[in-house]
């Protein structure tokens, strides 16, 4: 591929969207807090870059994939961040989920110095974006989604435009929103059919050929079946997630109970000591709420 392409951040999700780029033939510099992330993804072809600044030197598009906002302006805007290495007319994607407000602030600082943003938080998982099929929603300029799109394509399935700067980030705040409504539901299903002796299996199966057929349903009630909480994404991380949309939504005077209600449940989860368990343990959660102790505080299986 002709372009230069940098990549900062190889945690969980980083890593995996990383690789695809690699994989897909593009020439990839990396940078993260993490020598041995750099290393494994040096041993696929990639380009260490010794800070931030020195990822962005030669980079046509330079891909974020941090865990929060305050870490997002830091790579950005500190002395050895990325604007101390990028030309004008460069590219920053950040695939991060942040505040919508960060990212326009971010993008207007970033505009000042000729770079262009587009914040465009993606969802599929860790193995998702291993595998390359994400679902990315853009914020942003159209003619820079152009630029970026090929790239983006490498790593996602879905790549949709959903307006201008901050938009990525506030659909994927419905995104966690909706999702949590479901994973809710299908924890109460899950609960009662425990209380009223029904088989979990069975129970699911009848309620998959129905108007209750969900991913959550799909995906998340076998592993709460077998209390097998590997995370694909953690607790802590969907904590998050739900606390930015619920800061949006009081901004707007918006009440979101739904969302509220799930925060509430993965704050005590994270509390007791499972912030790394994925967070469909918010299941267990619910159990807890009717009297059922809480499963023994290990590493995730």
């Amino acid at each position: 591929m002709s372009l230069s392409i940098g990549f900062i951040g190889l945690g969980a999700m980083g890593a995996g969207m990383a690789g695809c780029l690699v994989r897909k033939g593009f020439s990839l510099k990396v940078h993260a807090r993490e020598a041995h992330a750099v290393q494994a993804l040096v041993a696929q072809g990639a380009v260490a870059g010794g800070s931030s600044a020195e990822v962005g030197r030669g980079s046509a598009i330079v891909f974020l994939s941090l865990p929060d906002d305050a870490v997002v302006r830091e790579v950005l805007f500190a002395p050895d961040g990325l604007v101390h290495g990028l030309a004008a007319d460069s590219l920053v994607v950040d695939t991060s989920t942040i505040a919508a407000a960060s990212a326009r602030a971010f993008a207007a600082e970033l505009a000042q110095r000729g770079i262009g943003f587009l914040d465009a938080p993606v969802s599929g998982g860790q193995q998702g974006a291993a595998d390359g099929v994400l679902s990315c929603m853009v914020g942003g300029d159209a003619a820079h989604l152009t630029t970026a799109r090929d790239a983006l394509a490498a790593f996602c399935k879905s790549i949709q435009h959903v307006g201008a700067v901050g938009a990525g980030q506030v659909v994927k705040a419905c995104n966690q929103v909706a999702v949590a409504g479901a994973l809710l539901g299908v924890s109460d299903a899950i609960a009662l059919a425990q209380a009223e002796g029904v088989d979990l299996a069975q129970m699911r199966e009848a309620l998959l050929g129905g108007a209750a057929r969900s991913f959550s349903l799909e995906k998340h009630a076998p592993r709460i079946a077998a209390g097998q909480f590997t995370p694909g994404f953690r607790a802590q991380l969907m904590r998050k997630d739900l606390r930015l949309a619920l800061q949006g939504a009081q901004g707007t005077g918006t009440v979101l109970p739904t969302a509220a209600l799930a925060e509430g449940l993965l704050d005590a989860l994270c509390e007791s000591g499972r912030a790394d368990w994925d967070w469909a343990a918010l299941a267990v959660q619910v159990q807890h709420l009717s009297g059922r102790p809480l499963p023994a505080k290990r590493e995730p299986d």
